[in-house]
């Protein structure tokens, strides 16, 4: 724990356009956060969703119905996915994502303020623990398992035939 004495060669190189003097985002703009066509999942965690008409609703080679029929209903399938998307999220997004919001807020701050320290706790004061239990196991349990050894093996069976 001494001072250190090696100099780092590390040079950060960034533009002022992205680079704002402050940490958080910057709420002011809100064209950055418009739909630009881009992507909404990159990490694919919904890609499991990605499914249309003929995922659901298939007709076998030898049943169909009349043409119009299977196209009003695919056009309706896709018009009604769309439009309670659309209305469940205006209604639900901004709750959820607020309550979502909250939630990690407050198991952030759980983990960071009570279970680390507990668990930091824990480990140094494992040791001591370590030594006790280790000394009871061998004044108690080793001596105990010792005898209960020694007794049974000098039981012998015999198993016969009558």
């Amino acid at each position: 724990m001494g001072l250190e004495t090696e100099k780092a060669d590390f040079q950060l190189f960034m533009d002022d356009d992205s680079y704002r003097h402050h940490g958080g985002v910057d709420y002011a703009d809100p064209e950055k956060f418009a739909d630009s066509g881009g992507d909404r999942d990159p990490n694919g965690l919904n890609s499991n969703l990605t499914l249309g008409f003929e995922d659901v609703i298939a007709e076998p080679v030898s049943t169909h119905s009349f043409d119009k029929v299977w196209i009003c209903s695919h056009a309706l399938f896709e018009i009604s996915k769309y439009v309670i998307y659309k209305l469940l999220t205006l209604f639900l997004a901004i709750p959820l994502a607020f309550a979502a919001g909250i939630l990690f807020a407050t198991l952030s701050c759980l983990h960071i303020w009570i279970i680390m320290p507990f668990v930091k706790t824990c480990l140094m004061v494992l040791p001591s623990v370590q030594t006790t239990w280790k000394t009871v196991t061998d004044v108690v349990v080793a001596p105990l398992c010792t005898s209960a050894g020694r007794t049974f093996s000098s039981v012998s069976l015999q198993l016969s035939r009558d």
